[in-house]
């Protein structure tokens, strides 16, 4: 069981036992609902916790319910309190950590493209690929809606947790939504970029050096390293990294042990998996899978 002090426990509506044990004062809990297919959830509250630069492969939206928040974005830095929202499209790298000594409590939805997709054509008028023009906005009744979904879903009530899913995604895209730029590789350093992630991608396990990589892509190292971070938000190490944890999710989710997931994406053992994986999902893999099974 999980101890989280009242005042903490009411105002988080901290998950109880099943939530994962951390450090002092933290807990999470990461799962996906069968209900609500296409999203994920996290609730959660971390103090020490940080995550490294990662990005995801659909929308992020969280809602702050105590202490602050801080996300760290290639153009600056954003923060968000009680009342307030964060919103991030995908595959724009950030990372996260608290912005004041008590830490952060937070409500997350992660939903996939294909279901703001679906939501974005059936109630808004936007054209192209749908996604949000801001990234934080104190918003208390639209933080509201975002923990309520969790509520609903926590108690097992598919019919209220799609149709408030639905209203909320809705409500951001008409509040704080616009379409997304085509992402079309130009230049020849950005078209180095992607073949870049292609070779790290189908590699994953076995690398290559960055002076191989750029040797074979016919460029220099440091004229590799800028143009991928300028297309990824991150440099290929790191972009590498949380690579190999989103391919661990998928093998955990199909009910892979940890050990035998850590050497299939490319890491050495499975501490290295927990260690990066807790850091950029906020739980271990152990309770990742386990939620996963139930």
């Amino acid at each position: 069981m999980i101890t989280v002090s009242g005042d903490d426990a009411t105002a988080a509506g901290a998950p109880g036992a099943d939530a994962t044990p951390r450090a002092r004062g933290e807990w999470a809990r990461h799962w996906r609902y069968p209900g609500l297919p296409g999203l994920d959830l996290l609730r959660a509250r971390y103090v020490r916790h940080s995550f490294p630069r990662h990005a995801h492969d659909g929308y992020v939206v969280c809602a702050v319910t105590s202490g602050i928040e801080e996300v760290g974005l290639q153009k600056g830095t954003v923060r968000a309190g009680h009342g307030g929202i964060i919103m991030i499209n995908p595959e724009v790298a950030h990372s996260a950590r608290a912005g004041a000594p008590e830490g952060w409590t937070y409500a997350t939805l992660y939903p996939s493209s294909g279901i703001v997709a679906e939501i974005a054509d059936e109630t808004t008028a936007l054209r192209g690929t749908a996604g949000f023009t801001e990234t934080v906005a104190e918003d208390p009744r639209l933080a509201r809606m975002i923990t309520d979904v969790h509520r609903a879903a926590e108690a097992g009530n598919a019919l209220a947790a799609d149709s408030l899913l639905r209203l909320t995604v809705a409500r951001l895209l008409r509040s704080y939504g616009g379409p997304l730029p085509a992402r079309h590789p130009r230049s020849a350093g950005a078209r180095n970029a992607v073949r870049a992630r292609a070779v790290l991608e189908e590699r994953m396990a076995d690398p290559p050096s960055l002076e191989q990589l750029a040797h074979d892509l016919g460029t220099s190292p440091f004229a590799l390293l800028r143009a991928f971070k300028a297309a990824y938000g991150m440099p290929p190490h790191a972009w590498l990294t949380d690579a190999r944890v989103r391919r661990a999710r998928t093998l955990l989710e199909a009910g892979h042990p940890p050990a035998d997931t850590a050497v299939a994406v490319g890491f050495t053992d499975q501490p290295h998996l927990n260690r990066h994986f807790t850091r950029i999902v906020g739980v271990p893999p152990g309770a990742y899978r386990k939620e996963r099974a139930r």
